[in-house]
């Protein structure tokens, strides 16, 4: 009798690895993928919060400008591995702050490409910086 019962669990693992295989593989791939979009927006809030900050050294608006644009083309392609030209930057300053926003496009990024059947994450990733010059 005990051989009968054994030989009737033998395919139990099998079955049981199909029904619970697909819900794990899609959780890891949803891990890989938003585990990677957090990755390239903490980023882009990087590239935004220290161009902000270089923007500082500038003298006037233009100036400020130039110097965070410059520093976040090099921290996109050095720190980062991020792509510079899919970056757009919008910096204004005035008298009280200097604010830097940047968008960062992820659409064609490989990474993105596995979610397959998953909720994708934003195909924009927007950040946005302000360092104050002066007051309280």
């Amino acid at each position: 009798m005990k051989g009968r019962a054994q030989r009737k669990r033998e395919g139990s693992a099998a079955v049981e690895f199909a029904l619970v295989g697909p819900i794990l593989v899609l959780l890891l791939m949803g891990l890989v993928v938003y585990g990677g979009w957090f990755w390239m927006a903490q980023a882009v809030q990087t590239m935004a919060s220290e161009g902000a900050r270089a923007a500082v050294a500038g003298l006037d608006p233009a100036e400020r400008e130039r110097l965070a644009r410059r520093f976040i083309a090099e921290q996109a392609q050095a720190g980062a591995g991020l792509d510079p030209s899919l970056a757009v930057v919008s910096v204004q300053s005035d008298i009280e702050a200097i604010r830097v926003r940047v968008a960062y496009d992820v659409g064609g990024q490989p990474l993105l490409a596995l979610a397959g059947p998953l909720p994708k994450p934003p195909q924009v990733i927007e950040r946005t910086a302000v360092v104050r010059i002066g007051g309280y």
